[in-house]
C-alpha cells in the first residue's frame, strides 16, 4: 500500500539549473561587452615589431589623447581643437605627482598632426609621453606583392 502513495510536501533538494543558466548568460554578456570598454576614441593603432609594454595606459586614471585618421584630436572622450588641448591637459594634471600622457594615434594619421599634439602636450608641462602601438602579428603577416 505504501508503494502507490505519493509523498505529500515539498522537496528540500536545491535546484541549481536556473542559477547556472543565469551565470552563463552573464558570462556571455561580459565577454561581448569587455572589448568595447576602452578609453578615448576608437583608432587603429600603428603596428610595430617590438612595442614597449605600457600597462599604466589601461588604468582608470590614465590620461589619453587620441588622434584619428582624419586628424581629429580627442582628450579622453571629448573632441578638442589644438588650442584647447594644452589648457585641458594642464587642468587634468594639476596637482598630480606623475605627469604622464599616453597618445593613441591612428596608423594613417598625419605625422604633422601627431607631432603637433605631442608638442602641445609637452607645452602643458608633461614629463613623460607614451605613444601607444600594437604588435605585428607574425603569423598573419602578409607577403609583399611582387613588382610588376
Amino acid at each position: 500500500m505504501a508503494m502507490g502513495k505519493k509523498l505529500q510536501g515539498y522537496s528540500s533538494d536545491i535546484n541549481v539549473t536556473p542559477m547556472v543558466d543565469v551565470m552563463l548568460v552573464l558570462l556571455i554578456i561580459f565577454m561581448v561587452i569587455t572589448p568595447m570598454l576602452q578609453h578615448g576614441a576608437n583608432v587603429e593603432l600603428a603596428k610595430t615589431k617590438n612595442p614597449v609594454p605600457m600597462e599604466d595606459a589601461d588604468k582608470e586614471d590614465a590620461v589619453l589623447v587620441a588622434v584619428t585618421r582624419d586628424g581629429a584630436v580627442y582628450f579622453d572622450t571629448q573632441k578638442v581643437n589644438e588650442s584647447e588641448l594644452t589648457t585641458k591637459v594642464e587642468d587634468k594634471l594639476n596637482g598630480r605627482a606623475d605627469k604622464k600622457i599616453y597618445i593613441k594615434a591612428d596608423g594613417r594619421a598625419s605625422y604633422g598632426v601627431v607631432v603637433q599634439v605631442v608638442d602641445d602636450v609637452r607645452a602643458a608641462g608633461v614629463d613623460q609621453v607614451g605613444l601607444l602601438t600594437e604588435q605585428i602579428n607574425q603569423q598573419n603577416k602578409q607577403q609583399p606583392l611582387p613588382p610588376q
